[in-house]
């Protein structure tokens, strides 16, 4: 929040910024009037200056203000005063130009009417070419280092803004090439006309002491503008590096304050909407990541405009709690569904250590698989093992804050599996298809029939080789196969012995 007292010191801060240019101005008259010894018109050629750069100039300055000083009072909304608030340093730079104009008319054109002091060789009439020449240098010049001194004031003045109020510039009318430009002619070309037309205009002592004048008014000028110039075009460009950098390091928490009114403000404000949609996705995806595994949710955002589906050899794992509708009758809703999601988690991490992707929960089960959409390099196996894992951490404990005691069974099957986004109008999911995933829901049904508690398939059998003791369970009928399968059990006891009996 603005205070009062923030609003005072930064209208304050504006005003001594827009009047600075009285200080240069006093800065050249003074070195005028040592080379040239004219000191008894010194006072008509400050006098001008305070009363035009000092007096009107603070007059005109506070009335450009005014509705920035009612939005920091608050009395206005951000919006009502972001053209004039982007606008501040050509407005304030305009009105000195025209001040300029003014006093170095009025200065230039002492000679031919004010009494000259005998030896004042600076004071005689000067060319035409001098005195227009000088008058527009000079306007310019003026122009530009209060445009660039304000622009500075600008930046603090936004970045204020930004850190108590969270607001940012969203209208740009400043122009990075013009700004070059301008510095350009008068860091450079402006001095040199103004030397060139001394060469041209004058020579002997008149032109020693019209070069010293001038190469001194404009290493002072020069010096302090080059001050606001640089930090007017580095300060955005700075803030706008230290914001990447901390995107590339994976803070997407950064939003830049927008201190510039010309194409890098725009930049930075089109980088905070990048940023924004970067939070955005990253909590999508961490929403996902809360209700299907972090790859599905991956593999849904990449894939998001791609209709085709992808076909790929994987391995798919079903389980189920044996018996869960007897037990969910004695658990009250809260202690069921404590157990379960401690039964789940157990099941998750077997899964996830071993290479496999939770695609969904099903009821009290959950459907798996391996190689889709996350790639796992021998995948029957690692399926297998997973399930081991399950069944001996299962067996080992509890669940709940009851201690309910579940047996899973599962059922595994290798093949070819699609996988894409399915779905309607805005309601999609990515999920796999194809007899592998049916023939692995099947086997996690049969388990019951048979009293086992891991059946796989043949095509899972033979790509696992003799790695695992399987029993066959011969031919049998499977719902929705017009022929019989074979079908093999892992015993997870059985394993743990022979993998305790190998060298």
């Amino acid at each position: 929040m603005i205070t009062a007292a923030d609003a005072v010191r930064l209208r304050r801060r504006y005003l001594l910024t827009a009047i600075s240019i009285f200080v240069l101005d006093l800065g050249i008259m003074v070195a005028f009037s040592l080379t040239s010894g004219a000191w008894g018109n010194t006072w008509r050629t400050i006098g001008i200056g305070v009363i035009f750069l000092l007096a009107v100039n603070w007059t005109v300055s506070r009335w450009l203000f005014r509705p920035i000083d009612d939005y920091l009072s608050g009395h206005l909304p951000f919006d009502a005063i972001q053209r004039r608030l982007t606008q501040l340093p050509l407005l304030t730079a305009r009105a000195v130009g025209l001040l300029a104009l003014v006093i170095w008319a009025y200065r230039l054109s002492l000679p031919w009417w004010a009494e000259i002091p005998p030896g004042a060789v600076l004071l005689l009439k000067p060319t035409i070419a001098d005195f227009s020449v000088s008058l527009v240098a000079l306007a310019i010049f003026y122009f530009t280092f209060t445009y660039f001194a304000v622009s500075d004031y600008l930046a603090t003045l936004c970045n204020f803004i930004f850190e108590r109020n969270g607001e940012n510039l969203g209208l740009f009318f400043g122009s990075y090439r013009l700004k070059l430009l301008v510095a350009l002619i008068v860091i450079s070309i402006g001095p040199l006309a103004a030397i060139l037309t001394d060469l041209y205009s004058y020579e002997g002592e008149r032109l020693r002491q019209e070069i010293v004048v001038d190469v001194a008014s404009v290493i002072m000028g020069v010096a302090l503008s080059s001050f606001f110039i640089a930090r007017s075009f580095l300060r955005p460009l700075n803030t706008l590096s230290a914001a990447m950098r901390g995107v590339s390091e994976g803070r997407l928490d950064i939003r830049a304050p927008v201190t510039s009114n010309d194409e890098i403000g725009a930049v930075t404000g089109q980088f905070n909407t990048m940023v924004e949609g970067l939070r955005e996705r990253e909590r999508i995806r961490e929403t996902f990541g809360r209700y299907v595994d972090e790859s599905v949710a991956s593999t849904i955002l990449e894939r998001q405009n791609d209709a085709n589906g992808e076909i790929r050899d994987a391995t798919i794992l079903f389980t189920d709690i044996a018996g869960f509708t007897t037990i969910a009758e004695y658990l009250a809703p809260h202690e069921l569904v404590a157990a379960l999601n401690d039964y789940l988690e157990t099941v998750l991490e077997p899964i996830r250590a071993h290479g496999g992707v939770v695609n969904t929960f099903i009821g009290d089960g959950l459907f798996a698989s391996f190689n889709m959409p996350l790639l796992c390099e021998e995948h029957p196996c690692a399926a297998v093992r997973a399930a081991i894992d399950i069944q001996r951490a299962v067996n080992s404990r509890t669940f709940g804050g009851q201690g309910v005691a579940f047996a899973t069974r599962i059922g595994i099957s290798t093949g070819p599996v699609i996988g894409g986004s399915i779905g309607a109008g805005q309601r999609m999911s990515f999920t796999l298809l194809g007899d592998t995933v049916n023939l692995a829901a099947r086997l996690e049904e049969l388990n019951k029939h048979h009293g086992t508690r891991i059946l796989v398939s043949q095509s899972t059998h033979d790509a696992c080789g003799d790695e695992f003791a399987f029993a066959a369970l011969g031919k049998l009928a499977v719902r929705g196969r017009s022929e019989a399968i074979a079908i093999f059990s892992v015993d997870p006891n059985k394993q743990a012995s022979n993998e305790g009996n190998a060298p």
